[in-house]
């Protein structure tokens, strides 16, 4: 493992990125050295927060920022094509937190100028890093539950609506597929490694036509795969991954910090990550390893991941439409 400490630039101060923030303590090769926000104000007093050396008001300094070598973009969904557009043009890496786009054909856009760039590029799909989700795909690849016959995930909180505002402003990307539903999805997605022959799709939505609920059932021949996504109410957010010989259940999956491999009624091994952080740690451990090494992408969460869950996504979206005008 390289010993070279990345130094990173944060674009947005809001709660994601406190959390990339907090969770940077509990790492060795990595630090903030600068952050941007809309106002002034509110990068210093992030800045304060975090002593971090640089605040900055508007995107631009950070992006031309000598001393930063990776920027991590933690902003609204719909500001991710531009943000990291220019960052990857002012030659920084970059680490876009989920979703990296809002559609397949701006995940690909990015993707071709990440390589006309010859940057890093990468999706902060944090789950896909936790050290539980990792075993439970060993599990599967060792053949501990057998053929992958069934897979259930779910995840929902209820987010009060609000038509100005990330969740529910179709300008910002908003609704729950993007936010929440990208994590049942994108689970599902790792342990199939076809897309589904067949989707069902149904969805809730708001008052203004932004989707508000949406359960899914895949169809994939000898398997399938149960999904749901809400911002009306609270899920269990639990994912469990059923085979011939067994079954792995992941409580909280999306912030994994364990999993049990069960054989019938019996628990017959259990994983518990310990972590010191809240789990974005193992995200920039990780990626910041990368960028040291000189890599242009992520193992662990592949340029090709991030585009095949915005397809599925589009294919998703292109299912459901409002079943009725929003009320008046």
């Amino acid at each position: 493992m390289s010993t070279r400490r990345i130094r990173w630039g944060v674009i947005g101060a809001g709660r994601i990125a406190r959390q990339f923030a907090a969770d940077m303590a509990h790492t060795d090769n990595a630090e903030i050295v600068a952050v941007a926000a809309r106002e002034r104000s509110r990068a210093r007093e992030f800045a304060a927060r975090w002593s971090i050396p640089s605040a900055f008001a508007g995107y631009q300094p950070l992006y031309e920022a000598a001393d930063v070598d990776a920027v991590y973009i933690a902003t609204p969904h719909a500001l991710h094509l531009e943000q990291a557009t220019a960052a990857l043009r002012a030659g920084k890496a970059v680490f876009c937190e989920k979703p990296i786009t809002v559609s397949a054909a701006q995940c690909q856009q990015l993707i071709d100028e990440a390589a006309l760039q010859q940057r890093y590029l990468a999706e902060a799909m944090w789950t896909l890093f936790l050290p539980a989700i990792r075993k439970a795909q060993a599990w599967v690849a060792e053949g501990r539950i057998g053929a992958l016959t069934q897979l259930s995930a779910n995840f929902g909180y209820p987010m009060p609506y609000k038509p100005v505002g990330r969740e529910y402003d179709p300008a910002l990307g908003g609704g729950v597929l993007l936010d929440m539903g990208i994590y049942p999805i994108t689970l599902a997605l790792q342990f199939f490694s076809v897309d589904p022959a067949a989707m069902h799709t149904a969805a809730h939505f708001a008052e203004n036509g932004v989707e508000d609920q949406v359960s899914m059932l895949w169809d994939y021949g000898n398997a399938s795969a149960s999904l749901s996504t809400s911002f009306r109410s609270k899920l269990p957010n639990v994912a469990t991954i059923v085979g011939t010989d067994g079954y792995i259940r992941i409580p909280d999956f999306w912030r994994a910090r364990e999993c049990s491999l069960f054989r019938l009624d019996e628990r017959i091994d259990h994983y518990y990550d310990g972590r010191k952080g809240g789990g974005f740690e193992f995200e920039i451990q990780s990626v910041s390893e990368d960028i040291a090494a000189g890599r242009l992408s992520s193992a662990v969460v592949p340029l090709e991941t991030s585009l095949r869950v915005q397809g599925v996504m589009d294919r998703i979206r292109g299912e459901v439409r409002p079943t009725q005008q929003p009320a008046p």
